[in-house]
Order: structure tokens, then C-alpha cells, then sequence
């Protein structure tokens, strides 16, 4: 039986950052995946989509410049999109699974099942070790509808060949959103339904309001407070039935209302690890109620946004922790979220109408679209909400609508964490004409 220090079950990012920064400390590492070698992201997450979204973003640019330097926008080919999209997914796998091997480190594919806690059954095979890291992320939740078998998800909308015409998304998230807009924008004609009046849970109302009225102008059909009740194929389409009870017949049907943890099948509640439908139960050292097994990433049942990002920092955290170069409870910085929309929406900090009710702080709202920054661009949506610590003067909060909203958010996200009073951002001299040279004038 091979024996390991540590044992990583799975090999997103998260799993990767623990499992480099845990071999080059001189321990003994293995890596178990199920699927993918490489985790969701890079194979059909954030990467393929980002790689879709770019075509978006070039499109909303000249058509921005309509009349202003170009006379009609490009379209897009989604054929031709989708071929790009493959040349970055489909040698993931093997690259991620040969940085492994190379760096040293242990691959074994197939699913974990724990024996007891200090041993692992992968495809009738037994391996030790002192530690565990449970890395194995989630998948997209599927509604419980006569005529669920319909339903597409994420991953489907990734590696779809062909554009349908007509699509339906189930739910109001960030994926959701993210997903219908790049639809929408390649030429198919969306419909988004949400349970409720309003989508985006988490962001800024207002600024939310304005991207969904922004979508809607593009072209997508929002249907508030319905959601799908039933599913049943009408031909080559697909008839969805909702709960006002009016009917629409699509080519595809996606259901985008959640995702839940990877936990079911590793046999973790016989060994003692504590799980709910919303993850596996940490404490600030990512310890699991079994005290040699930890966990991070989107498997957690947690707070924090689950993003990439954030699990790659708790893997380098529990590298340290179990390599004992640091014995401190995890501290996370102020994590910023987006949604890369038409046109983006981010934010950071303290955002939300409860945190901000106490009085200890001022907000500002600012009408973006005159700067030159933007307005060079004929960009007519730039909005950003600024929040102040009014003893302090401090920024502690920050939500930004527009096409430069992920870089004016990075900047906000470091001065932030960093601390940094206005006075200091003055004695800078940044780049003009750029986003950060407004920074002084924001803030």
C-alpha cells in the first residue's frame, strides 16, 4: 500500500496551490481526481468563458463607435469562437496532470472512498496517509421539475457546437446572467426566468436594476417571479411551461439555479466529517471535525464567495498550515466579485444597505459616463457607488458598473486591504489618460 504525507482529493486550483507549495516544503504528495485534471475553471468555468466573453467585449466596443469611426458591428461566428475556446480547454487536462508528475507529485485517477480516516480507496486500490485535503469542488444543481432530463447546465452551454436560436435560462445568478449575455449577444434569441423580482443577490440593487434594464434594451426577455414547472419535448424543440402558466417553446433549456458540493459517495459521514447540502463543515484553520482531514475551496460550506481565487489562497494557507510554517487561523483580505456582463458589475468591501445603516458611513454615487475615460469610448453606462468610513475618511466599499469595472475594482480591492488614505493616492502620478489616473478624483 503506497503511503503519502498528504493525500489532495482533487485538482482545481485550490487542490494545485496546496499540492505545489506542500512538495516544495519536502512533504510527500498525492493527488486524486475524479474527472478533469485541472478542476472546473480552466476545463469548462471561468477560463472557457472568459474566452467566449472576449469576443463579447470586442463586438460591444465597435458597436460603442457606431458611426463614430466604424459603420456596422462584427458578428459573431460562433463556430469559429468556439474552435478558439477549444485551443485553451482541451490540452488542460493533460498539462495539469503532467505539472504534477513532473514537480514530483503522486496523480491517481478515479473517486476517493475512505476506509477509515488515514485511508483512501481509489478503483480498488488502498493508499495511506497522515493528512487529507478534501479539494472537490461542486456541480450545477438540477430543479426537481417533471422533465428535468431536458435540462442543460453550464458545462452543456461550453462545449455547445452549434447556437440554438431560441434558449431559456432557469435562475437569476451570475452564471445565469453571464451565460444568456453572451448568448443574446452571438445572435440567440433568451429568455431568463427568476423566482423572485430580483436577480444578482448579493450585488447593489440599483446598479443591478440598471444592468438588467441595459440587458433587456440588447434583447433578453426577463421573466421575474416565475420560474419553470415543467419540461416536455415538443419535436427538435422544447416546451417550457412556467408557473403563470404561460408556455415557451425553445431549442434549449439550461438550468443555472445553484450549484452544490462534491461530498456525497466518499463515505465521509462514516468516518466522522461533518457535511451539509452546502458543504463540508471548517473551522478557521479549515480543520474538518476529523482532526487530520481539512478542506477548502467551493466544497466548503462557507461565506465567502466561492471563486477560484479564493480557493487558490486557502491552499496556500493550509500548505503553510500543515507544513507548520504558520499555526494562525485563516484571515481573508476583502474579496472582490463580478459579473462580466454588458457591461461588467463588480464590487468590494462593504456594499450592503444593512453595513451601511449604522451611520458610520457616507455614501456617493457617481455618473461615470462623462469622463473622458469612458467617454472616448462612447461608453453611456459608467456608474460607481463609492462607501467612506466617515471617522476615518477611509474607503471600505465599492460597487462599479461598466466596461472597465473588473480594473477599477482591483485598484479599490488594494486600497482597501492596504489601507490607503486619499492623501496617499494624491502623491501618486499613475499612467493619463487610464482608469487609475482617476483614482485621485474617486476617492
Amino acid at each position: 500500500m503506497k503511503s503519502f504525507d498528504l493525500i489532495i482529493i482533487g485538482s482545481g486550483p485550490g487542490g494545485m496551490a496546496a499540492a505545489y507549495d506542500l512538495v516544495a516544503k519536502g512533504k510527500k504528495v498525492a493527488v486524486v481526481e475524479a474527472d478533469l485534471w485541472g478542476g472546473t475553471c480552466p476545463n469548462r468555468g471561468c477560463d472557457p468563458k472568459k474566452v467566449l466573453y472576449g469576443a463579447v467585449e470586442a463586438k460591444d466596443n465597435v458597436e460603442q463607435l457606431n458611426h463614430h469611426g466604424f459603420e456596422k458591428a462584427p458578428k459573431i461566428n460562433w463556430a469559429e469562437l468556439m474552435a478558439f475556446k477549444d485551443t485553451f480547454t482541451e490540452p488542460v487536462p493533460v498539462e495539469q496532470q503532467q505539472g504534477l508528475i513532473s514537480a514530483g507529485i503522486h496523480t491517481i485517477s478515479g473517486k476517493a472512498v475512505f476506509k477509515d480516516k488515514h485511508t483512501i480507496t481509489v478503483e480498488n486500490q488502498d493508499y495511506q496517509a497522515k493528512q487529507f485535503i478534501l479539494a472537490t469542488g461542486q456541480r450545477s444543481a438540477i430543479l426537481e421539475i417533471p422533465g428535468k432530463e431536458h435540462f442543460r447546465t453550464s458545462t452543456d452551454f461550453l462545449s455547445m457546437k452549434e447556437l440554438p436560436e431560441t434558449i431559456v435560462f432557469v435562475g437569476g445568478g451570475y452564471i445565469s446572467l453571464e451565460l444568456a449575455n453572451i448568448a443574446n449577444s452571438c445572435g440567440s434569441d433568451v429568455h431568463l426566468l427568476h423566482h423572485n423580482e430580483q436577480p444578482l443577490k448579493g450585488f447593489d440593487e440599483e446598479l443591478t436594476n440598471d444592468l438588467i434594464e441595459n440587458l433587456q434594451k440588447r434583447g433578453i426577455h426577463f421573466h421575474f417571479n416565475e420560474s419553470a414547472e415543467s419540461i416536455s419535448k415538443q419535436g427538435a424543440q422544447y416546451s417550457v411551461r412556467l408557473t403563470g402558466k404561460e408556455t415557451l417553446l425553445v431549442d434549449r433549456v439550461f438550468c443555472a439555479t445553484g450549484r452544490i458540493p462534491n461530498v456525497e459517495g466518499m463515505n465521509l459521514e462514516a468516518i466522522g466529517v461533518d457535511f451539509t447540502s452546502k458543504g463540508v463543515k471548517v473551522n478557521d484553520h479549515l480543520q474538518t471535525t476529523v482532526d487530520n482531514i481539512y478542506a477548502l475551496g467551493d466544497c466548503l460550506e462557507k461565506h465567502r464567495p466561492k471563486l477560484t481565487p479564493v480557493s487558490s489562497f486557502e491552499g496556500s494557507y493550509l500548505a503553510k498550515l500543515l507544513s507548520e510554517t504558520t499555526q494562525e487561523a485563516i484571515q481573508y483580505p476583502e474579496i472582490p466579485t463580478i459579473i462580466f456582463s454588458s457591461p461588467k458589475l463588480a464590487q468590494v468591501g462593504l456594499t450592503k444597505t444593512r453595513d451601511l445603516a449604522s451611520g458610520k458611513y457616507k455614501q456617493q454615487t457617481l455618473d461615470l459616463s462623462k469622463w473622458f475615460t469612458y467617454k472616448h469610448l462612447n461608453e453611456s453606462l459608467v456608474k460607481a457607488k463609492i462607501v467612506i468610513e466617515k471617522e476615518t475618511g477611509m474607503l471600505v466599499g465599492a460597487t462599479v458598473l461598466g466596461n472597465e469595472a473588473d480594473q477599477l475594482i482591483n485598484l479599490f480591492t488594494v486600497m482597501i486591504n492596504q489601507s490607503l488614505p486619499s492623501d496617499k493616492i494624491n502623491q501618486m502620478i499613475m499612467l493619463y489618460p487610464t482608469v487609475s489616473s482617476d483614482l485621485s478624483y474617486l476617492y
